[in-house]
């Protein structure tokens, strides 16, 4: 075993609104990079392109990614301590693979050809928060 340099780095931000007394917003994301060096993706590699997993023709291995997100919240607090708001967000993965590869099975995902690509998933929470 050896050390293998992986970087990320990342910022925050977030902005919030008093409309009146009774209502506010925000408006919040951040954004986050993972690097990997020469070392190390080799080594993240060598698993993926034994002949096990049957990569396609066009398959790039670079285990980098970006993970991004962007969210907005609005609250309604019509009494002291009692708030509900609902949050609305939206992930992003920008992952570096390509192709595709047969991939062991993995509790709940049956063995099958999985595709490399990016993906979204979006979140609705809605909150009822007594404070006491």
């Amino acid at each position: 075993g050896s050390l293998h340099l992986t970087e990320a780095f990342g910022i925050r931000g977030a902005f919030n609104h008093n409309w009146d007394p009774y209502w506010s917003s925000s408006l919040f994301g951040s954004y986050v990079g993972v690097r990997h060096d020469g070392a190390a993706k080799a080594f993240i590699c060598a698993n993926y392109t034994t002949p096990g997993k049957a990569v396609s023709a066009d398959y790039v291995c670079n285990p980098d990614f970006n993970l991004s997100q962007l969210g907005v919240i609005t609250r309604w607090t019509p009494v002291k301590n009692l708030t509900f708001s609902a949050e609305f967000m939206w992930f992003h993965l920008d992952q570096k693979f390509q192709g595709s590869a047969v991939l062991g099975a993995s509790a709940p995902k049956p063995t099958a050809r999985y595709e490399f690509s990016d993906q979204d998933t979006f979140h609705l929470q809605l909150r009822a928060q007594r404070n006491f």
